[in-house]
């Protein structure tokens, strides 16, 4: 760990008007942030850890040790961070006040913009909408403290990092390798869950620092975990604040807020229908008898996504355990997946040529055509699977000067046929992949929804799909939903496990 005396704290306000001292105002993970050389944390985890505490303390701290400093603390809307910030105990005005009577710092509550004497400021605020980005395309951040990033998009939060530079400010040598910084504070849950989860916690283990590619950003990232048990002074003012969270109906929020687990799902589309130990299970092999097709949707700046299916006719199988099984004909089984999404960054696409996607989905329908199932006699010639052609996203037949993907992926030899897109079709399509999981969650003698492990990125983008704000009916199309397009293209195309003709 980082000796005291090389970071941030060397202030030069006199003692006798204010002091800060991170022995002994911070608990013991406050002061893992405090110490660490990374450039890119992301703080806590579970409720009540002191996150928001954390923010402001290193936003006054930095301020203070370094001249014409330019801090911007981030809340996404602007009644949060007044409440979050300004106003109660511990506010920002209270930890500033000795200060204020100084006269070493000035608070403008109208425009959000606290002064200190050495030209350093902190700057409060806000970013609801996407496009509100663009209110900071001029700014140059020095630090950017971002409070409940998960409340945040990836969009936001990557263009706010482009403004994180040090342009002409002179950092002195001993804190030149931490600065320029992001520091944000989150409990899992909200519509940046997903990216939130992918960049921090999923890529390394807690507290451990790593160097990030270029292409998402190139900083010194670090997640360090934190609990209510953490904040010692929390649990002493509200020894009872565990139960409140327990007392909370969903158990997913509970583990969330309580333990800072991120691999909860909460507030989401199909969260209430979806286990992890129910749906996705260990890869079989699939009976000769089954019906085998695939759905497609289009990306390039964003992911494509190529999704291949197996349909039950009610033929048992044989388990990884050895015991055999027979699902409801009609049930779903996602057997592979194709996503084409840049390694680290999750919803961003890989550009590659349609005829190069078409490519690599041809090579996977012929492994999966040469594979030998289940249910085959050792005697018995071998005959290929037959991979069908799905649904597909129609804009891949969209013509420009006589080209269109469709077409390009058909010289490959790769054919699609038209997903249903009709109006209605997106909150149908949601509520024929929920019918689906619960039927697969409760037993029942109906068609069920069932993914192979392998399939990664299904499984890891489908449980924290969060609902649109603007039809609660619906998915958010703004978050990483293009293996969802492809799953509910197919439920949408083979309702109710009805049989299905020969394309």
């Amino acid at each position: 760990m980082t000796d005291t005396s090389k970071v941030i704290g060397a202030y030069d306000v006199p003692a006798d008007q204010f002091n800060l001292d991170p022995l002994t105002d911070l608990n013991a993970k406050q002061l893992q942030v405090y110490l660490s050389d990374a450039t890119e944390i992301l703080y806590g985890g579970a409720a009540g850890a002191g996150k928001s505490f954390m923010l402001r303390y290193m936003a006054i701290i930095s301020c203070l040790t370094i001249a014409g400093l330019q801090v911007y603390l981030f809340r996404r809307l602007s009644g949060d961070l007044t409440k979050n910030h300004m106003d109660g105990a511990k506010c920002l005005p209270e930890m500033l006040g000795p200060l204020v009577m100084a006269g070493q710092v000035t608070i403008n509550y109208s425009n959000g913009e606290i002064r200190f004497h050495n030209g350093s400021k902190i700057h409060l605020c806000h970013c609801q909408y996407e496009k509100d980005r663009f209110k900071y395309q001029g700014a140059e951040i020095h630090v950017l403290l971002i409070d409940e990033l998960t409340h945040f998009t990836e969009g936001i939060y990557t263009f706010l990092r482009t403004r994180v530079r040090l342009g002409s400010l002179s950092i002195p040598e001993e804190y030149r390798h931490i600065f320029p910084r992001i520091i944000c504070g989150s409990n899992p849950g909200g519509i940046g869950h997903n990216f939130v989860k992918a960049k921090f916690i999923d890529p390394a283990p807690e507290r451990a620092t790593w160097k990030v590619p270029a292409t998402d950003g190139g900083m010194l990232r670090q997640y360090i975990p934190a609990r209510l048990e953490d904040n010692s002074h929390m649990m002493a003012v509200d020894p009872d604040y565990a139960d409140r969270i327990r007392g909370e109906k969903d158990p997913a929020m509970v583990d969330a807020l309580l333990n800072g687990n991120w691999d909860i799902v909460s507030g989401g589309a199909i969260d209430d229908v979806w286990d992890k130990k129910t749906h996705v299970i260990t890869p079989f092999k699939i009976p000769s008898s089954w019906y085998i097709d695939r759905t497609f949707d289009w990306g390039s700046a964003k992911p494509y996504a190529t999704l291949w299916f197996a349909q039950s006719n009610g033929e048992e199988v044989i388990l990884e355990d050895g015991t055999t099984k027979s699902f409801t004909p009609g049930t779903l089984f996602v057997i592979k997946e194709l996503y084409g999404c840049m390694p680290g960054q999750p919803n961003t696409g890989t550009k590659e040529l349609a005829v190069e996607v078409a490519d690599k989905i041809k090579e996977i329908d012929e492994q999966i055509a040469t594979k030998k199932p289940h249910g085959l006699h050792p005697d018995m010639p071998y005959r290929r699977i037959r991979v069908r052609p799905g649904a597909a996203d129609s804009s891949i037949w969209n013509d420009e000067n006589g080209m269109s993907i469709e077409r390009d992926m058909r010289k490959r030899g790769v054919k699609w046929i038209k997903a249903n897109k009709k109006p209605g079709s997106r909150i149908q399509g949601l509520e024929l992949i929920r019918a689906r999981l619960k039927a697969s969650l409760q037993g029942k003698e109906e068609p069920g929804l069932y993914i192979f492990n392998h399939c990664v990125h299904l499984v890891r983008t489908l449980p924290v799909l969060p609902r649109s704000e603007y039809n609660s009916d619906d998915v958010d199309t703004n978050s990483e939903d293009h293996l969802y397009d492809g799953l509910r293209y197919r439920c949408l195309a083979r309702k109710g496990g009805c049989t299905i003709q020969e394309i």
